[in-house]
C-alpha cells in the first residue's frame, strides 16, 4: 500500500508547506536523500499551543505536537522528493522538545513524531532518531522536528 494511501486512510493530507520564516528552505534534496528542516506543530498557519513541556503543555499535549511536526516534514520532504509516493525510506528524525527543567520525558513526546512516520510509511518508516531537551525554540513552540529520508 502507498504512502500516500495510508494517509488518506488515516484520514489526513498534507498541509502547505509554509514559506521559510528566514533564510533557508524547508527541504534541500542532495542526491538520494531529503533533509527538512525543523518543523513546527503549525496548523493552518498558527501553533495550537505555546510553552515548555511539563509546565503550560503537558506531556500528551507535546506529544500531539510531535505527530503535527511529522505531518508537516512530511510535506516538506514530498514537495522535495517530487511527491509522497517518492519517498523510499525515512532516514532519522530529531526531535527537539522545549522543556522545564525537570521534565526528562522527551523520547515519549517524540514518539507522536516516530507513531505517524510508522502508520504513513510502515516498515520504511522505521529510523533513527534522537529526542533533544531545550531551553527554548522558536516563538515558544513545545515541540520541532526535523527528518531525512531517502527518496528515489
Amino acid at each position: 500500500m502507498s504512502a500516500a494511501t495510508r494517509l488518506a486512510e488515516l484520514g489526513l493530507a498534507l498541509p502547505a508547506v509554509p514559506a521559510p520564516a528566514g533564510a533557508y528552505v524547508p527541504a534541500l534534496r542532495q542526491g538520494g536523500l531529503v533533509y527538512t528542516s525543523g518543523q513546527l506543530p503549525f496548523v493552518d498557519g498558527a501553533l495550537p499551543m505555546t510553552g515548555k513541556v511539563g509546565g503550560a503543555v503537558d506531556a500528551e499535549q507535546a506529544k500531539e505536537a510531535a505527530r503535527t511536526c511529522a505531518l508537516n516534514a512530511i510535506a516538506a520532504a514530498a514537495e522535495a522528493a517530487g511527491g509522497l509516493d517518492n519517498i523510499v525510506q525515512v532516514v532519522k528524525v530529531t526531535g527537539f522538545v522545549a522543556s522545564e527543567p525537570s521534565f526528562t520525558g522527551q523520547p515519549g513526546v517524540i514518539n507522536g513524531a516516530s507513531e505517524l512516520l510508522g502508520e504513513v510509511f510502515g516498515d520504511a518508516g522505521r529510523h533513527a532518531r534522537s529526542a533533544v531537551g531545550v531551553a527554548a525554540l522558536p516563538l515558544d513552540s513545545p515541540v520541532e522536528v526535523e527528518i531525512v529520508v531517502a527518496v528515489r
